[in-house]
């Protein structure tokens, strides 16, 4: 004789029941804004649109046209450049900081708020502020000469060759504070004994941060790689803020490609192709991170 079930015993679907309905229009939006627009995107960028858009259907000349244009490869370029560089030196920055910090100094929370409050200031804010820092008049070459040399040139942003590492020094002002905070919290959480096993066992710091400590780490680093490459992919304020994208075309960035294409040009087929070349990049960064954060952690 089967076992009949508790009449008392709550509804599997009824299970809180108010946050599932409080929870309905951020899906919604979720589904309809955020899917649906990424799909409306994706559709007419194989469309000739141009002010206004039209489903007029031309298969891949969008893309064949995006990437056959020179400002669209220096774009990429640039992305590269500056990516990689950022992704480096922002966790090896915002590590050595985090050590540093996790040594209990004085005034440490002094320190944490000065290496912080960048992140606090928008992106156009911290762009006009290297830009005033970074010229040759006003700036770091103008001071140094002030002082007798004479020689002395630093004007990065007015530099094609090296002005998109005049928009990396600007991102690490503003980005390096975040990483060293949630490379600090990471370090919190490694247990004391393991830093006693180290010293009794006569194992050298810089070892124990590499082989030991850093392994530990894996779910921030992979955090934080997520949140500094998202960032890159869609780096725009910065540029804008200290450029323009020039000189010339020499800091041109894919997101700003797309604005221009899209609010200046009126042709809206070839910013909806380098969008959805920006989409596709993001969906490369964030599934290999879905998949280590869940897919290896379900298996296991």
């Amino acid at each position: 004789m089967a076992k009949s079930v508790p009449s008392g015993r709550p509804n599997h679907l009824l299970r809180n029941l108010n946050s599932k309905i409080a929870s309905i229009p951020m899906i919604l939006i979720a589904v309809v804004i955020f899917l649906g627009g990424t799909l409306w995107t994706v559709v007419y960028s194989f469309t000739n649109s141009r002010l206004l858009p039209r489903f007029n259907f031309v298969g891949l000349d969008q893309y064949e046209r995006l990437w056959a244009s020179s400002r669209w490869m220096i774009s990429i370029q640039n992305l590269a450049v500056y990516g990689i560089l950022s992704l480096i030196f922002s966790l090896v920055i915002g590590f050595v900081l985090a050590a540093l910090m996790d040594q209990k100094i004085r005034f440490e929370n002094t320190f944490r708020t000065i290496f912080l409050y960048p992140f606090a200031l928008s992106f156009i804010v911290t762009g006009l502020v290297w830009q005033w820092v970074l010229n040759p008049e006003f700036g770091i070459q103008g001071i140094v000469r002030s002082l007798g040399w004479e020689s002395f040139a630093f004007d990065p942003l007015y530099n094609p060759d090296i002005v998109i590492y005049g928009i990396l020094i600007a991102a690490l002002w503003q980005g390096t504070g975040l990483v060293m905070c949630l490379m600090l919290a990471g370090l919190r959480g490694i247990d004391e004994d393991i830093w006693k096993a180290a010293r009794v066992d006569g194992i050298p710091m810089w070892r124990t941060y590499i082989f030991v400590v850093i392994p530990m780490m894996r779910p921030v680093f992979i955090t934080t790689l997520v949140l500094i490459a998202s960032g890159i992919v869609k780096v725009y304020d910065l540029v804008v803020a200290q450029t323009s994208g020039g000189p010339g075309n020499a800091s041109e960035v894919p997101a700003k490609y797309v604005y221009d294409y899209m609010f200046q040009a009126q042709n809206l087929g070839q910013g909806f192709a380098a969008s959805t070349m920006m989409l596709l990049t993001i969906a490369i960064i964030i599934i290999p991170w879905a998949y280590l954060e869940f897919g290896g952690r379900k298996r296991g």
